[in-house]
């Protein structure tokens, strides 16, 4: 309740599993700061502001007020920001609230993929999207089991995590036939 708030919350380490782009998902409330009773002071941490990257000042569309808590109303907001590029092998988010009265409910971190597929008789493994926005990033595919490449399979592993644009495909080998993406002796 004291004026020039400046309140911070950071995450553990959080590891990026090779992802060069993540998604950070903020579900939070915001309060007409005259209907709190009183302020709490937790431990205080010494943050440098410094030595964070400024990602982006979210507002809130919703707020409720004290009226809106006895009828059991907490008007949620969800906000979705990406970061990236990424070039280390982890990183840290940390959360400023400069007097606000917000309550942070939840952060979801993710980043996306394209999953393991196969098409025209070609495996593509599991493929972290780049970390570019419109980045589409060539794979090329692997034969499935009797089969060899006519043109080498590749396709195209969108910023979204779908295939796009399958090149090449595999043929059966002699004395084998397609079923259902393998192929199968007669």
């Amino acid at each position: 309740m004291e004026h020039n708030q400046n309140n911070w919350l950071q995450t553990n380490w959080i590891i990026t599993q090779g992802a060069q782009r993540v998604f950070v998902e903020l579900k939070f409330t915001l309060r007409d700061c005259n209907s709190l009773p009183g302020a709490n002071d937790d431990e205080r941490r010494n943050i440098r502001e410094s030595q964070y990257s400024k990602i982006d000042t979210i507002a809130a569309d919703e707020s409720f007020t004290e009226l809106d808590l006895g009828d059991r109303v907490m008007k949620l907001n969800t906000e979705v920001r990406d970061v990236g590029p990424l070039t280390k092998k982890g990183f840290y988010l940390a959360f400023q609230d400069l007097g606000a009265c917000i309550a942070l409910v939840s952060v979801r971190v993710f980043y996306k993929k394209c999953p393991f597929v196969v098409r025209n008789l070609a495996l593509f493994p599991d493929t972290v999207t780049g970390a570019d926005s419109s980045q589409l990033l060539e794979v090329s595919g692997t034969c499935v089991n009797n089969s060899v490449a006519d043109e080498l399979p590749r396709m195209h592993c969108s910023a979204e995590g779908e295939w796009l644009v399958p090149i090449g495909r595999c043929m059966c080998q002699a004395g084998h036939e397609e079923v259902n993406g393998s192929c199968q002796g007669w």
